[in-house]
């Protein structure tokens, strides 16, 4: 068996030009393997078989008293080098089989979008304007507007003067797959943006552009500046955890279900192609429902 498998890492290592890295996490995949396979009395790579292949995935799942058990990511990373390494040996004839072929990897569970509570997106919102500077009331109209409707980090940041118009109370967007959307805008972003476009916006601008948010060079704003602009407002607003543009998509589509809004209504601000796609947030707000149940009824326990 150690044979057989240091006959793969070595094709990995010459053939491939795997990094040392990848192969010493192969090897510490493979060494498990072998040993799950030694206590089922099984020493040859050709008397392995499909069902132990997937006794030693549910192995790796329940854990033993050497090892705790694995999630299903970590599980189906193992599992990949358990399935190169039985392909490499059918191929190069040193088993009759692939053992490992019909063992499909364990499906990682769905994450659930972070998103964070009401009064959590006030003290962010606020945090983001820290006095009456330029670049201030900016930041605080980029994440009103990222807030208020939902938008991508991209959306936001490739949106252009002209795609808002403050008298509609409305934005178009440019979504993935150049699909355009008409949002509507509520009285803090608009009141934000205005007050942005008045006192800010010229000030920033030093050559032509038609982008509507502008770095300190008068250029367009990147995504990789409006992601430091949140954390930055999130450091200041002592909120715990990772929070990123997309945590800003995530409330607002939360907070619009909780308050009663229709999937189909949600979908179509958010740009989904798919209702599919924008279940995952009734997910969450179901898990609230849990979370509430198991603290306040008396038989939940």
């Amino acid at each position: 068996m150690q044979r057989a498998i240091r006959g793969w890492l070595d094709h990995l290592r010459v053939e491939r030009g795997v990094s040392t890295h990848t192969l010493r996490a192969y090897e510490r995949d493979l060494r498990r393997y072998a040993d799950f396979l030694a206590s089922q009395d099984v020493t040859e790579p050709a008397k392995a078989t499909e069902a132990h292949v997937a006794e030693f995935l549910m192995h790796l799942r329940e854990g033993d008293s050497e090892h705790r058990p694995l999630a299903a990511s970590s599980s189906a990373r193992t599992l990949v080098a358990v399935r190169g390494f039985h392909r490499f040996l059918a191929l190069e004839g040193e088993t009759p089989t692939d053992a490992a072929v019909a063992v499909s990897p364990p499906k990682a569970p769905r994450r659930l979008p972070k998103a964070i509570p009401i009064d959590q997106v006030e003290r962010l919102l606020a945090a983001a304007s820290t006095g009456d500077t330029p670049s201030a009331l900016r930041d605080r109209a980029l994440l009103e507007l990222m807030y208020g409707i939902g938008a991508r980090v991209s959306e936001a940041t490739g949106l252009d003067v002209d795609d808002v118009d403050l008298e509609a109370m409305s934005v178009r967007v440019l979504g993935k797959g150049s699909k355009e959307r008409i949002l509507p805008l509520g009285t803090y972003a608009a009141d934000a943006l205005s007050a942005y476009l008045v006192r800010a916006r010229p000030v920033l601008l030093s050559r032509a552009t038609p982008a509507l948010f502008l770095n300190l060079r008068g250029g367009r704003l990147s995504r990789q500046s409006a992601w430091l602009i949140i954390q930055a407002a999130a450091e200041r607003a002592h909120l715990e955890g990772h929070v990123s543009p997309h945590t800003l998509r995530h409330s607002f589509a939360t907070h619009l279900l909780d308050g009663g809004a229709d999937i189909r209504v949600v979908q179509e601000l958010l740009g989904h192609a798919s209702v599919t796609t924008t279940q995952i947030y009734t997910m969450v707000t179901v898990q609230q429902l849990r979370e509430v149940f198991a603290q306040a009824h008396p038989r939940a326990r």
